[in-house]
């Protein structure tokens, strides 16, 4: 693997001394920029401009044209591993992603069987290593899958968002049918990042979204325990070089202590938890990224770059911190807020890192 140019976002990941506090953003290659919208109209729909790895290459670079972002990430959906089990994704305008034939089924689940990821989705390796040929070894790229819990949770209530009372109902009362979906998706999720890591992707991380609707007892046993049989599954370093891995609970704030012994480098925090105290809670085993309300964006700049400040200080001095939004970044926000977002966070954090 090659020496990048800014490898701040790695170091940081792994808590090594960094310069500044590195920035990247989830969601940065999006529809609040017009030249995304433009590539995405293109491409014809969402989901054709994921399988079509050149468009998912420019629109991965498209924000770091813009920005002085410290990390690249994948373009592609978490999803895409329950379609190529055959379910049928597809995206209602204005409902978010739903699944033609969810599982229901008893049938279904017992000839549920893993991906081969070079092989289902050889699109997304592809895009990987079509993007890391384009950055040109100037920033790290990021891979990414959804966690098993959370696409099991999309494979059977058939849509994201809802109360999840049939994922709930068969999770405890079929335990066995359920675990039985962990189990494949889980392997998939293991075979598919390391997929991203052999095709050059130099941190993977885990998106846990819908983990934080279940109760203690449940997230350690259908979302706590895959997370961490991946973690310890997944490729650890690509010629010498260690390959960070970062896991988000939406909504998980009270089980960092267990989600730091998952085997995660790091831990992403909604903007519900306070960074000192996460900090002061696990800061000492693994870094953290976030957390800023991506609704902050919507404000003026003013508003950004105090709102940076707090965050900053709370997390205070030394290495460990990765700035992001404390989840995807909306719509409706004015790029320029973004822009603004960035060079706080560079401007205001090297003060913490003397």
């Amino acid at each position: 693997m090659a020496q990048l140019q800014n490898d701040v976002f790695l170091r940081a990941l792994l808590r090594q001394p960094t310069p500044y506090t590195p920035i990247w953003i989830m969601r940065q290659a999006g529809r609040y920029l017009p030249e995304y919208n433009k590539t995405r109209s293109q491409a014809g729909s969402f989901l054709s401009l994921c399988k079509n790895p050149d468009l998912a290459t420019e629109v991965t670079l498209q924000p770091l044209a813009r920005f002085n972002l410290d990390a690249a990430i994948l373009f592609s959906d978490i999803l895409t591993i329950p379609d190529a089990m055959g379910l049928g994704l597809y995206f209602a305008d204005g409902e978010g992603p739903k699944f033609e034939r969810p599982l229901r089924e008893e049938k279904q689940i017992q000839l549920l069987s893993a991906i081969e990821p070079e092989d289902q989705l050889k699109y997304v390796t592809d895009a990987v290593r079509s993007i890391k040929s384009a950055l040109a070894d100037r920033l790290p790229l990021i891979g990414f899958s959804g966690s098993p819990f959370t696409l099991a949770c999309y494979m059977i209530e058939g849509k994201g968002g809802t109360d999840f009372h049939r994922v709930k109902k068969m999770a405890y009362e079929r335990p066995d049918l359920f675990n039985k979906i962990l189990q494949v998706t889980s392997a998939s999720v293991i075979a598919y990042l390391n997929a991203q890591i052999s095709a050059g992707a130099d941190a993977v991380m885990i998106f846990d979204t819908w983990g934080g609707s279940l109760t203690s007892k449940a997230f350690k046993q259908f979302s706590q325990n895959n997370l961490t049989q991946i973690c310890s599954s997944l490729t650890r370093e690509v010629d010498g070089t260690v390959i960070p891995r970062v896991v988000f609970t939406k909504g998980g704030g009270q089980w960092l202590e267990s989600l730091a012994e998952t085997g995660a480098d790091a831990l992403g925090l909604d903007w519900s938890t306070d960074i000192a105290t996460a900090r002061s809670r696990v800061g000492d085993r693994v870094g953290l990224q976030g957390n800023m309300d991506p609704a902050i964006l919507l404000t003026n700049p003013d508003v950004i770059q105090k709102e940076v400040g707090e965050i900053l200080m709370g997390f205070g001095e030394g290495s460990g911190h990765v700035f992001n939004l404390g989840h995807g970044v909306s719509q409706f926000t004015p790029p320029e807020n973004v822009l603004a977002l960035v060079e706080a966070v560079h401007d205001q954090s090297p003060r913490y890192h003397r």
